[in-house]
């Protein structure tokens, strides 16, 4: 059995990783921060379909709820993590003149910080066992900006920058390190978002799927993955700078 952690694994693009991990035949450590309803009806999904997984709760910004409950976890079972998404995000948009120290804050301490804190906890195992799939969900925004998300492209393009410098760091331990970029998704994020003026953006003329995003996770955390590391792949239809 191969354990894998999704963060932020109760709606969205963690949601649609989950299941599709899961389908792959992962054990699937669902890790949410206070959505529970949710969490639970995507393990539900996950049994229903022969997987198996169970729910983990923890602040992915938090250092010690990190050390305490996924090492704790890991230790209680004494288990290693084979594959880890990194998928926990949130935004606080306002142009950079009009932001707050706090938007600021807690948009870097949730995406940028969590990657730090998780990664950190399951590496050694990886590295132990000689096999490891980090797989960090990033952003267009981080990749060519976009106004008003100053802070959020700030904390995805520093999670691009840290995966090639970690990837360098592991390889010869059989880890790999990644990103997924994903553009302008169909989930509780972009729901705000006119999906009929930005879609003449993108060249394939419509916003992407979930599962778009989980089946570029899924062949990331496969054996046919194996020599690819320090690379961000985008799933955005097209859309660049």
């Amino acid at each position: 059995m191969k354990y894998a952690l999704v963060t932020g694994g109760s709606r969205g693009i963690g949601r649609a990783v989950s299941l599709k991990l899961a389908e792959q035949g992962f054990y699937v450590l669902i890790n949410y921060r206070s959505n529970h309803e949710e969490a639970k009806k995507v393990l539900v999904e996950i049994e229903e379909q022969d997987g198996k997984g169970e729910l983990l709760p923890f602040d992915v910004s938090s250092a010690d709820e990190v050390s305490d409950v996924l090492g704790g976890w890991m230790s209680k079972n004494d288990q290693h993590i084979d594959v880890l998404v990194n998928n926990a995000g949130i935004t606080a948009d306002n142009l950079m003149v009009f932001m707050t120290n706090d938007e600021w804050n807690k948009v870097i301490t949730t995406n940028q910080n969590s990657f730090f804190y998780v990664t950190r906890q399951v590496l050694e195992g990886m590295i132990v066992n000689k096999f490891g799939r980090i797989i960090n969900v990033v952003s267009l925004s981080g990749q060519k900006g976009h106004p008003g998300q100053v802070n959020y492209s700030a904390s995805k393009g520093a999670v691009m920058a840290a995966t090639k410098s970690l990837a360098m760091e592991v390889g010869k331990k059989k880890v790999t390190v990644n990103c997924v970029a994903p553009g302008f998704i169909k989930t509780e994020m972009t729901e705000h978002i006119d999906e009929k003026m930005w879609k003449k953006m993108i060249p394939l003329n419509r916003f992407g799927e979930a599962k778009e995003v989980a089946g570029v996770v899924g062949f990331l955390a496969s054996e046919d993955a194996s020599y690819i590391t320090g690379e961000t792949i985008a799933v955005n239809g097209g859309m660049y700078s």
